[in-house]
């Protein structure tokens, strides 16, 4: 006699750690562009990141005696915790928020597949508000400013001007601040016509965290994903787009600038989002399972980062506005559930009975 056990039946041959491994190799150009901007130090504050989490998860591994360090998830939260930091930052900061969010983020609710927010989001959130002056600590890169002073990040400059009753276009706000621009950027902006400021977000010439700060290669790292099939594209692709356009929208009228007169390139390659958008938002344990389920769930990544950013006190909302939208995805699955195959509606159910 055979048994049927419940679904799923099918099984394909992505394994954890191989998935992992991907998220690895997408996640490195960005890391080393960190550590080649930043120096040294920054590679320190990586491998410490790694090393608590590791660590902290073969520990927790010891005592209950479930070891899980071959699927390479602590890695993963280890190395997004440390892309999350500030080059200067001081090394018990990445320690706490690697441990943070291992042993109470995903130990405490049963491990890898039972965590309710992404550890890494957790982590870094927990050691913003617990060491905000060291985490809001940025350096330029080394060719920016030699000297590694500490520098205000473009988002960072348009929240302070805004705070201060300054107006006009967030490029002159930040013109006006006279922070610096590369020769390159400089040379690329009269040929397209966009601001030099845009350009060094783009290619990785600003201030800011470890592994945030070059949109492209996390922009290269996240289509690599997709094409792998690690990822899907409609959580980056949706979040990113529904921030693009309330950025468009209502993006100019903290700058006394009205409606759709708002920056769209900049905010888009300024700050985590990048780094949010393909690397934590779309966390397979977190996010809901269902296409519409992600459509509904990158929207809400998009509004509330929108919302942090432009009107609220702090210069940066990626990371609470995904850990908002974790919380709610139970309650977005339940709406937008599949229908089970094999099911009738009641309605059909009583008019065959009759």
């Amino acid at each position: 006699m055979k048994t049927v056990r419940t679904s799923p039946h099918i099984h394909g041959p992505l394994r954890t750690d191989k998935a992992m491994l991907m998220v690895i190799i997408a996640l490195l150009p960005s890391a080393l562009w960190g550590v080649w901007a930043f120096g040294p130090r920054a590679l320190l504050v990586l491998l410490v990141s790694i090393a608590a989490a590791v660590l902290t998860e073969y520990i927790l591994g010891l005592v209950s005696r479930e070891f899980t360090l071959r699927d390479l998830s602590a890695v993963v939260t280890g190395l997004l915790v440390g892309m999350n930091m500030p080059p200067a930052v001081p090394l018990y900061v990445p320690v706490i928020a690697s441990a943070f969010a291992i042993a109470v983020v995903k130990w405490t609710f049963g491990g890898l597949g039972c965590n309710w927010m992404n550890p890494a989001l957790a982590g870094r959130v927990f050691v913003f508000f617990s060491f905000t002056t060291q985490m809001s600590a940025f350096t330029l890169p080394r060719w920016m400013q030699p000297d590694a002073v500490s520098s205000a990040t473009p988002l960072s400059t348009m929240k302070t001007a805004v705070a201060s009753g300054a107006s006009g276009s967030s490029m002159d706000l930040l013109g006006n601040a006279l922070l610096p621009v590369t020769d390159a950027a400089s040379s690329i902006s009269s040929m397209l016509g966009i601001s030099p400021y845009t350009v060094d977000a783009f290619l990785g010439n600003a201030a800011g965290c470890i592994g945030e700060v070059s949109a492209l290669l996390l922009l290269a790292g996240g289509i690599f994903l997709i094409c792998t099939r690690i990822i899907t594209w409609r959580i980056p692709v949706v979040y990113l787009g529904s921030f693009a356009v309330l950025s468009w929208i209502f993006g100019g009228i903290p700058y006394g600038q009205g409606a759709f007169h708002g920056e769209i390139l900049m905010p888009l390659f300024s700050g985590g989002l990048m780094l949010g958008a393909f690397f934590m938002a779309t966390d397979w344990v977190t996010t809901p399972t269902t296409p519409k389920g992600e459509i509904i769930f990158a929207i809400g990544c998009g509004f509330f980062t929108f919302l942090i950013r432009y009107f609220g006190s702090l210069p940066e909302g990626v990371s609470l506005a995904i850990i908002l939208m974790n919380i709610v995805s139970p309650t977005i699955e339940r709406f937008v559930r599949v229908k089970p195959f094999g099911c009738v509606r009641e309605k059909k159910e009583k008019e065959a009975k009759a």
